[in-house]
């Protein structure tokens, strides 16, 4: 209810408890002054007794006629007890208005609170409707803002309701796009699996029509493709149900490079890349040795493919806030409508190579970000492909 209501209810049931201790004030008033009269009178009969014995007779039959009374003309100490009368005995026709004013007290109290309660009752009865309503409007999926109209208990339950709905919401959009994002992935692997089981189903063809040495070289290309495909895919889900674990701690900057130009070296020697990696000092990071250097050797294989012949350039820095890592390369760099999309899993940008599967950047993300860093890909001015990686200190 609003703080208007409220104070209209407020105000109902001061009133109405005003009205009945009024009533009950009056009461006691009124018996308190039949008590003392009784007392005066008791007081005054009592006296002229004792002077005058004679006169009690008479003072029996006046008080029965006053009263109405059962008098005996028995006389005593306690004169008016002794011939059977009580205080109540003597309320006049003042009695009668202080118990009407009683009564009127008491009843137009009762009414008053009775009032106060069913108007109580009628605006919580709203209060609940509109709740009811807004909750069937919820599960039909109109459910619109939930406005609060006043500062009550009902406006808690209002604002705990509002909230409830829109995590419901945000979980339901979340689930949606957790959908749509399986089903892509599906489509995704399905494409990655076909193409290389096509390859080795033609492969299988040829040879047997005519052996030739290039055809179990490409079944066996293939087959690490395929091999190469389940275990990112492994990883990838892994990461996605929280069940990779990271051990975390101090590792050096320039270790973890340098490890992972070894492990490409082959691939180095291959594509005729050298490896600059300059020694800047020492500089530690809080993060998982084997991880981050699985998520380094696919930047700098990315940077390999795409500059034969050239050079990867490494740099690293760190302040207070976080440390940063540059791994460039001297080719084309990317085209630019493909940086938005270059770390979504299976895609493929222009210039990609061949035989590539999409989901190497993916994953150097996902390491990355679990790790309390950041990563993004942009073209250096001068030419050539940047990935930048921060690793935060808190």
């Amino acid at each position: 209810m609003s703080g208007r209501k409220n104070l209209v209810v407020t105000l109902g049931f001061v009133l109405s408890a005003s009205f009945i201790a009024s009533a009950f004030a009056v009461m006691l008033m009124s018996c308190h002054g039949s008590r003392l009269q009784y007392n005066l009178l008791n007081t005054v009969c009592g006296e002229i007794v004792k002077r005058e014995p004679e006169a009690g007779q008479i003072i029996s039959v006046v008080l029965k006629e006053y009263t109405g009374g059962n008098a005996d003309g028995t006389v005593g100490c306690s004169f008016l007890s002794e011939l059977g009368y009580h205080s109540s005995d003597f309320l006049n026709a003042d009695y009668r208005f202080y118990a009407l004013c009683v009564m009127a007290g008491f009843l137009a109290g009762a009414l008053l609170l009775v009032a106060a309660f069913l108007y109580r009752n009628k605006a919580e009865a709203a209060r609940i409707q509109a709740l009811a309503e807004y909750l069937e409007q919820v599960n039909m999926g109109k459910a619109v803002i939930l406005s609060s109209t006043g500062e009550d208990l009902f406006s808690q339950l209002e604002d705990e309701i509002y909230k409830t709905v829109t995590s419901l919401y945000q979980t339901k959009d979340a689930a949606v796009q957790a959908r749509n994002n399986f089903a892509q992935n599906l489509s995704n692997i399905a494409h990655q699996i076909k193409t290389p089981i096509t390859a080795i189903s033609l492969s299988v063809q040829a040879m047997k029509s005519k052996y030739d040495i290039k055809h179990p070289e490409q079944i066996q290309k293939q087959l690490l493709r395929l091999t190469h495909l389940e275990e990112s895919l492994l990883v990838l889900s892994r990461l996605d149900a929280g069940t990779l674990a990271f051990q975390k701690k101090e590792i050096d900057v320039f270790t973890v490079l340098v490890l992972a130009a070894d492990n490409l070296q082959e691939l180095l020697i291959k594509y005729g890349v050298s490896v600059d990696i300059p020694e800047l000092g020492e500089m530690a990071v809080t993060a998982d040795l084997d991880w981050t250097m699985e998520a380094v050797i696919n930047l700098m294989k990315n940077c390999m493919e795409h500059c034969a012949g050239g050079m990867i350039h490494c740099s690293y820095e760190q302040n207070p806030l976080y440390t940063e890592i540059l791994i460039c390369d001297e080719g084309q760099g990317f085209a630019r409508e493909d940086i938005p999309h270059l770390f979504e899993r299976f895609y493929r940008g222009q210039n990609a190579s061949e035989g590539g599967i999409g989901i190497g950047l993916a994953l150097a993300k996902e390491i990355i970000e679990r790790q309390n860093g950041t990563i993004r890909a942009k073209n250096m001015p001068a030419g050539g492909a940047c990935f930048e990686i921060r690793f935060y200190s808190h």
